[in-house]
């Protein structure tokens, strides 16, 4: 797993500063009162940062921006950097402050001067996240930037920030492991890769099983087998229990779709673009990112993760479209086009979710349809709720942790939209509202009195370009916000 770059916490040793290396970091409110590091900072440099905070440059810099004075003389430091940020910043605006600094860390060490700002630990929290870099399959050189320099922040209650700190560290590391899975090639991350990446976190405290093959056969998860059957690849089901509330009580259930590859397989997908298909398993990763998070931290609550390993290739034993394949729950569905497989693969985990655990709350994720991109772009997941209450509680803790999400509708027009002629159901309702009758698609497996949420998360899961937490690539998008969504159901 990629290294979180080393974060500590010290009490400020102000005198020393002129003899710190490699990078200094000192934060700055947008008005430019100098701090009592500041004003060291400026006395070692001559005056040079008081003549840039009294600059039209500085009063143009915006909240979260940086500016950096290189080779300052008076100092041992390559490097001061200066980040413009209210004292009393709230935890998005601190986080955002962090991931500005973290871009300008490299293979030397970094000293932050944070003195008595709030909300440090938020500040140490986007220093982690966006401080991340994917080079597992980089051969060390010009073009690896290798491991990231220690980061020491100094700040006035270090020992407070630091026991602040610890639990969103947990999240951190939870959000680095989505990030590799996702991003991992899928020669790399194969079903069973995946399955034994999954089973190491009982080193953390989590109960893990494997269900293959044959046990899902045997609980009748055919539709879920029918899109990995032209694999090599097995199919597997991996269950991940976190047992840290009430005993016996009744688990929150996350279910991730995890197509480890997704060729169309028989409705093969255009060859341009197809490479990015290694991200189809984005939902098992935030689920698999989520319950380390919740074991790292200890979270008082009984969650269960669920996630659906499958990989859909061509073959003879492939399935066709104008198949019948009759899901676990007993249901029959046409397989109109095999490039909507991740439903197919989802209905059985969620609906054996539900026999099994009587959970308090479904989840599912899945990188499911390019449609939610059409709707909402990169920016928002799309939501799909039967349940106000739980859809309300997701939302503001998705909103709280900086992650776009948005509620989009259900209803009986789209669910006729599935009719089958000679099943039960289609698993496609056609082009218009695409990713609505997949989500409707989903409902017809959720039991009467479950709350449920569909996350589709296609358009947020892996980007092209840089996000406020992350560098392009994979993000991570969702277990900040699931993480803060079980802390606040747990009370």
């Amino acid at each position: 797993m990629t290294s979180l770059t080393q974060i500590r916490f010290e009490e400020p040793q102000i005198d020393a500063l002129a003899t710190v290396t490699g990078r200094v970091a000192v934060i700055l409110p947008p008005e430019g009162t100098l701090s009592p590091a500041a004003r060291r900072l400026n006395r070692l440099t001559r005056g040079a940062l008081l003549r840039l905070v009294e600059s039209e440059r500085f009063s143009k810099l915006k909240t979260g921006q940086t500016v950096t004075l290189a080779w300052p003389a008076g100092m041992a430091a390559e490097a001061l950097d200066i980040l413009v940020l209210p004292r009393r910043a709230d935890a998005l605006t601190a986080r955002k402050g962090g991931a500005a600094l973290a871009k300008l860390t490299g293979a030397k060490p970094m000293l932050v001067m944070a003195g008595g700002q709030a909300r440090t630990e938020h500040l140490a929290l986007g220093l982690a996240l966006r401080a991340y870099d994917f080079t597992a399959h980089k051969t060390p050189g010009d073009d690896a930037e290798g491991d990231k320099g220690a980061v020491t922040i100094a700040h006035n209650k270090a020992e407070a920030v630091a026991e602040a700190f610890a639990p969103l560290l947990a999240v951190a590391e939870g959000v680095h492991m989505t990030r590799d899975l996702v991003n991992e090639p899928a020669n790399v991350l194969t079903t069973s890769e995946f399955a034994n990446r999954l089973k190491d976190m009982e080193a953390l405290g989590l109960e893990v099983e494997v269900l293959e093959e044959d046990k899902l056969a045997e609980l009748g998860m055919r539709t879920l087998l029918s899109v990995g059957q032209g694999s090599d690849s097995p199919s597997k089901v991996v269950v991940m229990h976190w047992n840290g509330g009430e005993k016996d009580a009744a688990p929150l259930a996350l279910v991730g779709k995890g197509v480890v590859f997704d060729t169309g397989g028989i409705s093969l997908k255009p060859a341009a673009g197809m490479e990015d298909m290694t991200m189809d398993m984005g939902g098992a990763g935030v689920v698999a990112g989520t319950m380390r998070a919740l074991a790292l931290r200890k979270a008082k609550a009984n969650v269960v993760g669920l996630v659906g390993l499958v990989e859909n290739m061509p073959s003879g034993r492939a399935t066709r479209p104008g198949d019948v394949v009759k899901s676990m729950k007993g249901d029959t569905v046409e397989i109109i086009n095999t490039d909507a497989e991740g439903r197919l693969v989802l209905c059985d985990v969620m609906w054996y979710a539900q026999e099994r655990f009587k959970p308090t709350g479904l989840i599912d994720l899945a990188t499911l349809t390019g449609a939610i991109i059409i709707g909402l772009g990169h920016e928002n997941a799309g939501v799909f709720s039967n349940d106000d209450t739980l859809c309300n509680a997701f939302l503001k803790a998705a909103a709280a942790e900086g992650e776009g999400a948005w509620r989009m509708p259900l209803g009986k027009a789209y669910d006729d939209m599935l009719k089958s002629r000679i099943a039960d159901m289609k698993n496609v309702g056609g082009r218009p509202a695409g990713s609505i009758t997949a989500a409707q698609f989903l409902a017809r497996f959720v039991q009467e009195g479950t709350p449920w949420i569909h996350l589709d998360i296609a358009g947020v899961a892996s980007v092209t370009s840089e996000t406020a937490w992350a560098p392009k690539g994979a993000t991570g998008w969702g277990v900040m916000a699931l993480n803060r969504l079980v802390d606040d159901l747990a009370g």
